[in-house]
């Protein structure tokens, strides 16, 4: 392990005026203020210049007239994790934390993501691409039951159903049809829930310790995830370590292969029957609010909230330079 440093007074005024772009228009736009206002309020309390900003309230120009020498990207889903913000700033010429325009977009995107996996040999539940005249029962006996239906452009559990009977089918695809062009089914892996939180780019990626994710009755859904003390976390789990071990290597496989750069975090599910790992998807800038898993997985290293928010903010850049 590497160790993180601690920043100087030097280094704080070095990254000169910072941005921390938080809030948005995605669905997922409560979740992200949350993690910008407590990420914002740890780069300050390091003696960083940062400033807030809502991209879903302000616009590019004035993202462009507030000269920011970087900017660290805090927003989750749709026009902030999917590459377009990321096209801007790079066409803004302003260095920004985390992945760049194509990793964010595959990243982003459950099914492009599936895809690249399995060109890679990295395990990931079955799936089938649904549309408005799919054969609903045919898909069905291709995966089996129980299922689960997503829309493969969002994140925190939105528009996200458990299907145990072919006669529910329907519904969880009218759930999820308006927020997305394509619906995603995927076939029920049976067992435990983690997740691998990833550091670093390229040869110097390492992955963190896992957590271990208990929700109660096995559902993490949106409100067990940022708004309830119900959901129970394990980091270190109780679990071989050499399978945490296959696990974190996989994690940081899956992050390098879709192209991933600063940090992100690789959810996993081991299933019950032969504690076979299958990684679900890539996220390329997770929660950091005070339910999040990165910090919690940070913490478990030594690593405060504060450092892991300088570190990520250390490693910003324009990717196309």
């Amino acid at each position: 392990m590497t160790p993180i440093s601690s920043i100087t007074a030097q280094e704080a005024q070095g990254f000169g005026k910072v941005g921390v772009l938080f809030g948005g228009r995605s669905a997922e736009r409560d979740v992200s203020i949350m993690s910008g206002t407590g990420v914002l309020a740890a780069l300050q309390s390091q003696g960083i210049d940062a400033h807030p900003f809502d991209p879903g309230q302000r616009s590019l120009a004035e993202l462009a007239a507030e000269k920011f020498d970087r900017v660290f990207i805090a927003l989750h889903g749709r026009y902030g994790e999917d590459g377009t913000l990321q096209g801007a700033l790079e066409l803004l010429g302003i260095p920004y934390t985390g992945s760049g325009v194509m990793a964010s977009a595959i990243a982003m995107d459950k099914i492009t993501t599936k895809i690249l996996w399995l060109k890679e040999g990295i395990p990931t539940p079955a799936y089938a691409v649904l549309h408005a005249d799919t054969d609903l029962n045919a898909a069905a006996a291709q995966l089996g039951l129980p299922l689960i239906v997503k829309p493969p452009h969002e994140g925190s559990s939105i528009g996200f159903s458990k299907v145990e009977a072919v006669a529910d089918f329907q519904a969880a695809y009218d759930k999820c049809a308006p927020l997305d062009d394509s619906v995603l089914a995927e076939s029920f892996v049976q067992g435990r829930e983690f997740t691998v939180a990833v550091l670093g780019t390229g040869a110097a990626a390492r992955a963190l310790p896992v957590v271990e994710i208990v929700a109660p009755q096995g559902d993490y859904d949106y409100q067990n995830k940022y708004f309830t003390d119900t959901t129970q976390y394990f980091c270190p789990p109780q679990l071989d370590e050499a399978i945490q071990a296959e696990m974190r290597e996989l994690a940081v496989k899956a992050y390098r292969a879709v192209g991933c750069e600063g940090w992100g975090r690789v959810d996993v599910l081991l299933r019950a029957q032969d504690n076979r790992p299958f990684l679900l998807e890539v996220n390329t800038s997770p929660g950091m609010t005070s339910h999040s898993l990165v910090p919690m997985a940070a913490r478990a290293e030594g690593i405060s909230y504060e450092q892991l928010c300088v570190e990520i903010l250390r490693g910003a850049r324009l990717k196309n330079a």
